[in-house]
């Protein structure tokens, strides 16, 4: 829901500043690379210190990237396949960085076990959740279901608890609990997005294996798709 209509409201207010770039010579791949290693520095330095606030602010300015470039190679008319495989790889590399960077800090000063398993869950089941549809799709699978928690509501949750309870290193009291609950949500909501996206692979795989074995068996008994002899009216 927020992937449909967040991205659709960022790229038009995003659309003058990646024209802007594309005068000045800079490529598409160029603003994913940097946009990808701004968002891994954010997370991987900020987070494992405790200083949501700040990393929290790094990440969003460069999170914006992932837009930014997609609507430069619509603009100068050079979409391909590279650029799209490039720019889906490095979400899950920025991705995987973000939530690695809450389990760093609750392993370390965090002191808290049970929330660095939590992160390192929302880590590998937002990698799976995100394989299973592409996976999907690669073997000729609509995939017809985007699920409860999709990547810009994993984003949008963590970020905007982390960046609030950033602000307890500024005297708001009480305001650093915002943090685990993001990440027990995240976590339940990644688990049920990724057996929705399993239970509906299963089920299109199971119909596309169907109408296969029907197409292969009319193929070879061309009468089959004919009248089903004497009777067949009244057996309707």
């Amino acid at each position: 829901m927020l992937n449909k209509y967040a991205r659709a409201f960022f790229t038009r207010v995003l659309t003058p500043f990646a024209a802007l770039l594309l005068r000045l010579g800079v490529s598409p791949d160029a603003v994913t690379l940097v946009g990808t290693a701004g968002v891994m520095a954010g997370a991987l330095v900020f987070f494992p210190m405790g200083e949501f606030f700040w990393g929290t602010i790094v990440i969003t300015i460069f999170v914006f990237s992932d837009l930014v470039d997609g609507n430069m190679a619509r603009q100068a008319g050079i979409s391909s396949r590279w650029g799209a495989f490039l720019d889906s790889t490095l979400d899950r590399v920025a991705d995987g960085a973000i939530f690695a960077g809450f389990a760093l800090w609750y392993a370390g000063s965090g002191d808290d076990n049970t929330l660095c398993a939590v992160a390192i869950f929302c880590l590998a089941s937002g990698q799976v959740v995100s394989y299973t549809k592409a996976r999907g799709e690669s073997i000729g699978l609509p995939v017809a279901v985007n699920g409860l928690v999709e990547r810009a509501e994993r984003l949008v949750i963590s970020l905007v608890a982390a960046g609030l309870a950033g602000l307890h290193t500024f005297g708001v009291p009480g305001i650093d609990v915002l943090l685990p609950i993001a990440l027990w949500i995240v976590a339940a909501g990644s688990l049920v997005t990724l057996i929705q996206r399993v239970v509906t692979v299963r089920r299109e795989s199971a119909e596309a294996d169907a109408a296969e074995a029907a197409a292969g068996q009319t193929a070879a008994d061309p009468s089959a798709a004919g009248s089903a002899g004497p009777g067949s009216e009244g057996d309707r």
